[in-house]
């Protein structure tokens, strides 16, 4: 196994996209570990429905990276605290769903420092029955990656605020919060230290004291690679939002002009397909006018914004402001 150095990058764009450049570029005759640290970001999985996960206004407004990953589960938060290990490998038939062959050499490495850390369920990794480690993979051509989470030393706070975890996934473990389901693996060590000590200790435990410790260095093509998947995948709308499933969106709220109630059918790429606007608000225009207005635009703030430019909203609605109407919608 080699280890792969990502050069103290901390853009999630560009760290998913090192680990897609391995798993599709580098020969597989070896295997690979590739450590990142990712600044604010919530990484969504594959499947999931970007804007139904995430708390919007809150993630505009602190500067947090949304990307979409390529392998499933649920959407998780990174931050500075937050150490991620990515496992590339041949997929030999038997690896797959196996997360414990890839989790083992972690939780060993805990278990040395002290955290009696344990496998749980599918793909989590515990420590008192709290959440410090979630795990993902993906597999494509006989190529497959095992990659998760070390929850460090992550600010809980904009966790909690940033993510939509629902309500019935929450009850559904017996749980009253999300600050009640996660820990930091940094309250249980026997002795204090950074992440990056942290991660030369597992370097050290999972290389089994190999010195130096066998390396894959990035030469510039590859670096030149991983630039344009970046730009091509991680930085680009469609795959971080345009890819959510067709989905409903019902929005309603009590304004001091009235109540507004706006649903949308969203379709392929985030496009919306119809839209219908109710409430007991009383305005001058004709709101059918704003839902043609609506029809075939991205549902993103962005393009929300951009359709609603020259429009006077308190024609239709009475004194609300655009502000309030485009936070009301997304």
């Amino acid at each position: 196994m080699l280890f792969i150095d990502n050069q103290g990058i901390y853009d999630p764009r560009m760290n998913l996209a090192i680990e897609e450049y391995a798993l599709k570029y580098l020969d597989l005759a070896d295997s690979y570990l590739l450590f990142y640290i990712n600044e604010p970001s919530i990484i969504i999985g594959k499947h999931q429905n970007t804007v139904e996960e995430i708390h919007v206004d809150y993630v505009r407004n602190h500067d947090i990276h949304v990307v979409r990953r390529l392998s499933g589960g649920g959407a998780v938060y990174h931050d500075f605290g937050n150490l991620n290990f990515s496992f590339i490998t041949k997929d030999d038939g038997k690896s797959f769903a196996n997360f414990r062959k890839f989790t083992d050499p972690v939780v060993q490495t805990l278990h040395q420092m002290g955290v009696q850390a344990t496998l749980s369920g599918r793909n989590d990794l515990l420590v008192d029955g709290k959440k410090i480690s979630g795990n993902a993979q993906f597999s494509t051509r006989g190529r497959m990656f095992s990659h998760g989470t070390l929850m460090f030393q992550v600010n809980i706070e904009p966790l909690v605020h940033a993510l939509q975890v629902k309500q019935e996934k929450i009850q559904s473990k017996g749980i009253k919060s999300v600050r009640s389901r996660v820990a930091n693996i940094s309250d249980y060590l026997a002795e204090s230290m950074t992440i990056e000590e942290f991660r030369h200790r597992l370097l050290e435990s999972i290389f089994a004291g190999q010195n130096p410790i066998p390396e894959y260095k990035l030469t510039d093509q590859d670096w030149k690679k991983i630039n344009e998947i970046s730009r091509e995948r991680y930085q680009n709308w469609d795959w971080n939002f345009g890819e959510s499933p067709i989905f409903n969106v019902q929005h309603s709220k009590r304004f001091p002009i009235g109540s507004i109630d706006v649903r949308l059918q969203v379709g392929e790429k985030s496009m919306i397909e119809s839209c219908k606007i109710y409430g007991d608000f009383f305005g001058v225009g004709d709101v059918s006018d704003l839902e043609k207005r609506l029809v075939g635009i991205r549902y993103d703030r962005q393009s929300l914004e951009e359709a609603l430019r020259d429009v006077d909203i308190p024609y239709y609605f009475g004194d609300l402001a655009k502000e309030e109407f485009l936070d009301f919608l997304y």
